[in-house]
């Protein structure tokens, strides 16, 4: 009983951590869904162009960010692996020979942080930890391995 009383507190700060920096969220979330952030880089993937390896760049600052929300918190394994995959990669003409190799790794991350990114500004009007769990507000707790 304790432990689940503990698991509250703790989804508790998460949900006023995530209201505190709820503008910055919002912020990084609309640059991601815009023309240059979303749409031209999805574009990029699909011409094999260098370009799609700018993604890694808002990537890492959305992974940063979820990490902020929590940071005595360990993210999620799945999650580090994902983005340790898709990021702090550098451009190689060679890549061009196996693009999807390189490439794909790039835009799974993206999809997996701006998803979390996502789930994060839509339950910030939570007041407090549902009784039951919405499956994108279970998803969050799973970041930060709450579930």
């Amino acid at each position: 009983m304790e432990f689940f009383y503990e698991k509250r507190k703790i989804e508790q700060k998460l949900l006023d951590n995530t209201k505190k920096k709820l503008l910055e969220l919002e912020t990084l979330l609309k640059a991601c869904n815009s023309h240059w952030g979303y749409e031209d880089p999805v574009y990029r993937f699909y011409h094999n162009s260098f370009k799609v390896y700018k993604l890694q760049d808002t990537t890492k600052r959305i992974s940063d960010i979820l990490q902020s929300l929590l940071p005595e918190r360990e993210i999620n394994s799945l999650f580090k692996q994902i983005i340790a995959e898709g990021t702090n990669k550098k451009f190689d003409l060679s890549h061009n020979n196996a693009w999807l190799l390189h490439t794909r790794p790039i835009l799974e991350a993206f999809f997996h942080a701006k998803y979390f990114l996502e789930m994060a500004v839509k339950y910030a009007s939570l007041e407090k930890p549902p009784e039951t769990l919405p499956s994108g507000y279970a998803a969050y707790l799973y970041l930060f391995n709450l579930r």
